[in-house]
């Protein structure tokens, strides 16, 4: 039986993933400050909603309004899909504070209550029909108490891939941190997809590499990427090594 798979339509991305990732699957992306995390969700969403497939965006380290105006930056205009009901935001980092905050469709109140949340971001996916969710950053419900992070990712997987969603979970790390951000983390999501931004030759060089992807093979070299003023292109014909501050590639 042939695996379905999400295409992300991030360019050179579905390449690297030998034609998308596989259905249902929870994917961590992991990397440091500045390397496109938040970028990388946002236009997946944006891919699917032109594909016509559903998003919920959770967001717990930026102001929803900020978000929208960030994602327009790129051209991905969101407003007419969240007034269709094909898209929605989920505040859980405004605690319901402020004005803006008021117009929100869904406020977590308090986003240390992890059943809270999980019950919101339900809902929000049940009535937008959703089919793709990203959390940003998932980091921050276990920042200050590491050892429930793998019991987190493994509630958010249970539900979410229950839902029908592919799901991206975003993961911050140090920059110096060679793991995914959280112990366990690594075992309990379906694929792990790393970005990182290194220096080499005095200046710093985008790349990326999956680390494992449930359900698929997948290309097991790293790879450069870019972010331009359309978003993330993934160079998939091409690898890049940094070794002792030299670039190959």
């Amino acid at each position: 039986m042939p695996i379905e798979r999400v295409k992300t339509g991030i360019p050179g991305l579905d390449e690297v993933l030998h034609g998308g990732i596989p259905r249902r699957n929870v994917v961590l992306l992991s990397g440091g400050p500045g390397t496109g995390k938040s970028i990388f969700g946002q236009q997946y969403l944006y891919n699917g909603l032109k594909a016509g497939e559903n998003g919920v965006l959770v967001a717990l380290e930026e102001h929803p309004v900020q978000i929208r105006i960030n994602m327009s930056q790129f051209g991905w205009h969101i407003r007419e899909y969240e007034e269709q009901h094909r898209f929605a935001i989920v505040d859980a980092f405004t605690g319901g504070i402020g004005e803006a905050a008021k117009r929100e469709r869904y406020v977590v109140r308090d986003p240390t209550d992890i059943p809270l949340l999980i019950d919101i971001v339900r809902t929000a996916v049940k009535e937008n029909d959703a089919q793709r969710v990203v959390i940003d950053s998932v980091s921050t419900l276990y920042i200050t108490k590491p050892s429930i992070a793998r019991g987190v990712v493994l509630q958010l997987k249970r539900v979410l891939s229950g839902l029908g969603c592919t799901s991206i979970l975003i993961s911050q790390v140090s920059v110096t941190e060679r793991g995914f951000g959280g112990p366990g983390v690594e075992h309990a999501a379906d694929g792990i997809i790393r970005l990182d931004l290194d220096e080499a030759e005095g200046r710093l060089w985008r790349s990326m590499i999956v680390w494992k992807m449930r359900g698929t093979s997948h290309s097991m070299q790293r790879h450069p990427f870019d972010i331009t003023d359309k978003g993330i292109i993934v160079y998939h014909d091409k690898t890049l090594r940094i070794s002792r501050g030299v670039v190959e590639g």
